[in-house]
């Protein structure tokens, strides 16, 4: 079967990533279990487009354009939906990348992994919600006496009232239901729930 990415002398234009997503099946309906706990009717797996290492070399071109008026030294992302991004924007800026890892259910910088002293450092990440990842990893970065500048996502999908103390770069945004289980309108009607997120195991 032929490539569903791009050509190798092509490139993907912002104002088509959101129909890019769609074609590829990144963007699901149904019913969803978020990383939160939250229920929602929506949700993003952004692998179903990283697969194809084109469009994962011009999705992390385009991110790194969007982040490049501050001079960042190092690129930080979460295992395992971040990695491919987060390595390809660090591609595009020229940088280093390193990914932290869920132990003992925090987020935790391993494999001989260390933020230097001072490094200015980009977090990215596929999607932002409600940004607990992002505040793990901002605590991992000033732990090391370095500075968090900006956050790039593919999609910020965030909820209402969900703030962060940088700038958030993104390529799509998208304004997505969120309910608490026990409030769950898609529960009442019984529908079967999905846990896509890494958290869940899926």
């Amino acid at each position: 079967m032929a490539s569903r990415g791009l050509p190798p002398d092509e490139h993907l234009r912002p104002e088509d990533v959101a129909d890019r997503l769609t074609e590829l099946g990144a963007l699901l309906t149904g019913h969803f279990q978020l990383s939160s706990g939250l229920h929602s009717n929506r949700y993003f797996q952004c692998a179903q487009v990283l697969q194809y290492p084109e469009l994962a070399r011009e999705l992390g071109r385009l991110l790194a354009e969007r982040c490049n008026e501050l001079e960042y030294d190092l690129v930080l992302s979460p295992a395992v939906g971040g990695i491919l991004i987060g390595h390809e924007v660090a591609r595009a800026l020229g940088r280093r990348h390193l990914f932290c890892e869920r132990k003992d259910g925090h987020l935790q910088l391993r494999r001989g992994f260390s933020v230097r002293k001072s490094e200015s450092v980009l977090l990215v990440d596929d999607v932002l919600t409600r940004g607990t990842s992002f505040r793990e990893m901002q605590a991992l970065v000033e732990a090391s006496e370095a500075t968090v500048h900006g956050i790039a996502v593919i999609v910020d999908r965030r909820e209402a009232g969900v703030d962060l103390p940088v700038p958030v770069h993104a390529l799509v945004t998208e304004e997505v239901q969120t309910w608490d289980p026990s409030q769950c309108p898609l529960c009442a009607q019984g529908i079967p729930l999905d846990s896509p997120g890494s958290r869940h195991g899926a």
